[in-house]
């Protein structure tokens, strides 16, 4: 029985919002059923626990907003209320975290605490955390700019990724008031410039992927006091590269022996290989990624399939994963217009 995947896609640079479909589940092929264009901008998606409902953020507008989806038909999400504004520019990255739904909000330098109730339909801000601080860059980093928040996975604290400020922050949220906290703030390496983390999956590691300068930082993370601590890095460029590149995504096997990194200017994937402790990375090779400006990545739930979303060629890649190497073979695409995430059903 064939699955579906949700895209998102920029409206303002031609895509169709909302796309959905069909995952063929023997060759992994994508087959569009159709898009919703009700939200602007919905450059990045998360579903519910029950994957019953997808929300998504609204990046076009000045003042940003999030908006859910109905999955009752998979094949058609229909839009459960209107758009909610979310207090903050431009967010980028959304999560669900003890019955509200956060956003990291960019161009702001800030993250937004939403209500969830009990339909999943979603309220005005609670809490609206404001990061302070920058770098040394003066045209990406004059300022805050909250790239990501997500729970970590003991599932008590959320972090905050800023890659105007160059740290992550480690925040607790009371269910109770929304209020987000910060416990803690750990810097990077100045100018580093951090979008994306992501956890091991045994959760005692994290991998921070920097845009500025191609970099993963691995962490250990200490969930019993909210503590990451730097201890290694690596390149997710060869040596012989040229030119821009602005990696925009990591992610890790459900074994944890490899990890994979989208570069955008560079037009590739990373491959590297995890050691037992989760503390060592090396790039092997790096691979086509089969558009321009990967701006996503994920894998199929079996793990064995990698997809890319190709922003600026307007497509979604996917590739066969081989699981001695870790290689990504290209194994077809589909067109979409300014794709920006793919979430599979």
């Amino acid at each position: 029985m064939a699955g579906h995947v949700y895209i998102g896609s920029f409206t303002s640079a031609g895509g169709k919002g909302l796309t959905t479909a069909a995952v063929d589940p023997d060759s992994g092929a994508l087959t569009v059923l159709g898009a919703d264009s009700a939200v602007g901008d919905p450059s990045f998606l998360v579903l519910s626990e029950d994957r019953g409902l997808l929300y998504a953020v609204s990046e076009h507008a000045e003042d940003g907003g999030a908006a859910v989806f109905s999955l009752a038909d998979p094949a058609r999400p229909e839009p459960l209320g209107a758009t909610v504004p979310v207090g903050g520019g431009a967010p980028t990255h959304l999560c669900l975290h003890r019955g509200h739904l956060l956003t990291a909000n960019y161009a702001s330098g800030t993250v937004s605490v939403l209500p969830v109730d009990e339909r999943g339909a979603l309220g005005g801000p609670r809490h609206v955390l404001e990061h302070e601080g920058d770098g040394p860059d003066p045209e990406r980093q004059e300022g805050p700019h909250a790239h990501m928040v997500l729970p970590d996975p003991s599932g008590r604290w959320v972090l905050s990724v800023d890659l105007g400020t160059d740290s992550v922050r480690v925040c607790e949220l009371d269910a109770d008031s929304g209020e987000l906290e910060v416990e803690r703030e750990m810097g990077l390496r100045s100018g580093s410039g951090p979008r994306h983390l992501t956890f091991h999956p045994r959760g005692d590691r994290a991998y921070v992927m920097n845009e500025l300068d191609s970099v993963v930082t691995v962490c250990h993370w200490d969930a019993e006091v909210g503590r990451l601590k730097p201890v290694a890095e690596v390149s997710v460029l060869p040596a012989d590269a040229s030119g821009p590149n602005y990696p925009s995504e990591l992610v890790v096997s459900p074994d944890g022996r490899f990890a994979w990194a989208a570069n955008r200017g560079h037009n590739s994937i990373a491959v590297l290989s995890v050691d037992d402790s989760g503390d060592r990375l090396e790039l092997l090779e790096t691979v086509d990624c089969g558009g321009d400006w990967p701006r996503h990545l994920t894998l199929d739930p079996s793990g064995t399939r990698l997809y890319a979303a190709n922003e600026r060629s307007g497509d979604v890649s996917w590739f066969d994963v081989d699981q001695v190497t870790g290689t990504p073979k290209f194994a077809g695409s589909v067109p979409v217009a300014a794709a920006s995430c793919v979430v599979f059903g």
